[in-house]
C-alpha cells in the first residue's frame, strides 16, 4: 500500500507540473488575436494567480472533508482550533505544542517550544503573510519570461535554497548547517555560468505562432530579468521561512495550510485585480486608454479578444491546484527527503520538456551550469538523506535499550 502511494505521488507530481510547466510558458509569449492580425501578450498576472488560487483552495477543502475525522467540527477540520500548551513541570517542555519539524530545511529555528497560550488571530496572520509575499512573488516571475528564457527560469527557481537561508536569518535570525553554504556556493556558480553562456531570445515558441528573432538578448535585459526573477525568489523565500515558523507554533497539516494561504491569495488578488489603478510596473501592468483601468476587466477583454488564451489559462490553474495535493501529501506520508528528490528530478525533466516543445537551444556552458546547479541540490538531498538515516539509527537504539529495560 505505501509502495502504490508513492507510486502515485511521484506520478501526480510529474504530470501535474510538467503539464502546469508547459501551460505557464505558453502564457509568456504572444496570443493571436480572433481576427487573425495582430498577436499581444497576456499581462494579467494577477487574473492568472486568483484563477489557480481559486482552484488550489477549492481542492484543498474538498481533500479536507474527505480525508478528515469524522465527528470532527467544522473549525477543527480547518486547523483553527489551537491546542493549548500545558504548564511545564520541572523545567520540561510542554507536550503537543510545537510539531517535531520545527526544525525543518536542515536547520535550527533558534526557538524553544512555546509556553504562551496559541492564538488564533496571530495563526491567521501569518497565514496572510505567506499569501502577501505569494501575492506580490507571482507577477514578478511572470515579468521576467519577458526578458529571460524558460529553462532560465526553471533552474533559477530550482535554486530556492538560496533565499530561503537568506530571509530564515534575516527575519528569523537561524542558524545553518555548514554543507549548506556549499550548497548555496555551487548554485551561485551555476547560476552565473548558465546565463553568462546564454544565447537565445526569450519567450521563443515556433510552434504556438510566437515570433522570435532568435538573437541573443542584450545584456541589459537578462539584468531586469534576473533582478525579477531575484526578487521572485526572495519572496518565495520569505513565504517558505514563514511556513517554517507556522509549522513550528502550530499543529496545522499541509492541507489546512494550503486551504487558508490559497483563501487569502485569492481574496488579496481579487481586491488588487478588480480596483480601478494606474500603471504599476510589474504588479499592475494593464491600463486603459484613460490611465485607469480595472485588471480583471482588460484581463476578460483580452480573453474575448484572444480565446486562445482559454486552455492554456485553464490548464496552469487545474494543473496547478492538483498538483498541490500530490505535494502535500507526500510531504504527510513520505516526508520532506522524499519530496525534495521528487521535485529536483521533476526540474530536470521541466527543463528538458521545455527545450523539447518549445524548441529552446541550450549551449554546452548552459547544461555545465545546469548540471553544477543540480550538483549543488544533489549534495543537499545526499546530506539530508545521512542526517535521516542516523536519526534513524538512534531512534532504533533508543527502542532497544526500552525494551531491554
Amino acid at each position: 500500500m505505501s509502495f502504490i502511494r508513492l507510486a502515485l505521488c511521484v506520478a501526480g507530481v510529474y504530470s501535474m507540473f510538467l503539464l502546469w510547466a508547459i501551460a505557464q510558458e505558453r502564457l509568456s509569449v504572444p496570443f493571436e488575436s480572433i481576427d487573425g492580425k495582430s498577436s499581444d501578450k497576456f499581462k494579467s498576472a494577477l487574473f492568472i494567480g486568483t484563477c489557480q488560487s481559486f482552484l488550489s483552495c477549492l481542492s484543498a477543502l474538498v481533500y479536507i472533508l474527505i480525508r478528515g475525522k469524522k465527528g470532527a467540527s467544522f473549525s477543527s477540520l480547518l486547523g483553527l482550533e489551537l491546542p493549548q500548551p500545558a504548564k511545564p513541570a520541572n523545567g520540561s517542555a510542554p507536550n503537543g505544542t510545537a510539531k517535531p519539524n520545527g526544525t525543518s530545511n536542515g536547520h535550527t529555528n533558534g526557538h524553544s517550544t512555546p509556553t504562551q497560550p496559541l492564538s488564533r488571530n496571530a495563526l491567521l496572520l501569518s497565514y496572510l503573510q505567506c499569501s502577501t509575499f505569494i501575492t506580490l512573488a507571482a507577477p514578478f516571475g511572470f515579468a521576467a519570461l519577458s526578458y529571460i528564457t524558460y529553462p532560465t527560469m526553471v533552474l533559477g527557481k530550482s535554486c530556492k535554497l538560496v533565499p530561503v537561508m537568506l530571509m530564515n536569518v534575516l527575519m528569523y535570525r537561524r542558524r545553518f548547517a555548514p554543507h549548506k553554504y556549499l550548497v548555496v556556493a555551487m548554485v551561485t556558480a551555476g547560476i552565473t555560468v548558465f546565463m553568462a553562456f546564454g544565447s537565445e531570445s526569450p519567450s521563443k515558441s515556433s510552434k504556438h505562432g510566437a515570433s522570435s528573432t532568435g538573437d541573443a538578448p542584450p545584456a541589459s535585459a537578462q539584468l531586469v530579468g534576473a533582478a525579477y526573477l531575484l526578487v521572485n525568489l526572495m519572496l518565495d523565500g520569505a513565504v517558505n521561512s514563514t511556513q517554517d515558523e507556522i509549522f513550528a507554533r502550530y499543529r496545522v497539516s499541509g492541507q489546512q495550510m494550503m486551504f487558508w494561504i490559497n483563501v487569502c491569495c485569492t481574496l488579496l488578488s481579487a481586491c488588487l485585480g478588480a480596483l480601478p489603478l494606474p500603471y504599476i510596473p510589474v504588479i499592475h501592468p494593464t491600463v486603459s486608454a484613460s490611465g485607469m483601468s480595472s485588471e480583471f476587466a482588460q484581463a476578460i477583454a483580452f480573453i474575448r479578444g484572444h480565446p486562445g488564451v482559454v486552455m492554456p489559462l485553464v490548464q496552469f490553474a487545474l494543473t496547478g491546484a492538483l498538483g498541490q495535493l500530490f505535494i502535500f501529501e507526500t510531504l504527510q506520508h513520505f516526508g520532506s527527503l522524499t519530496l525534495v528528490t521528487i521535485t529536483l528530478t521533476r526540474k530536470m525533466f521541466t527543463m528538458i520538456l521545455s527545450v523539447v516543445v518549445y524548441s529552446h537551444k541550450l549551449t554546452s556552458g548552459q547544461w555545465l551550469g545546469a548540471g553544477i546547479v543540480f550538483a549543488g541540490i544533489s549534495v543537499e538531498a545526499f546530506v539530508k538523506r545521512k542526517d535521516v538515516h542516523a536519526k534513524r539509527v538512534v531512534q532504533e537504539k533508543e527502542k532497544a535499550k526500552i525494551k531491554q529495560l
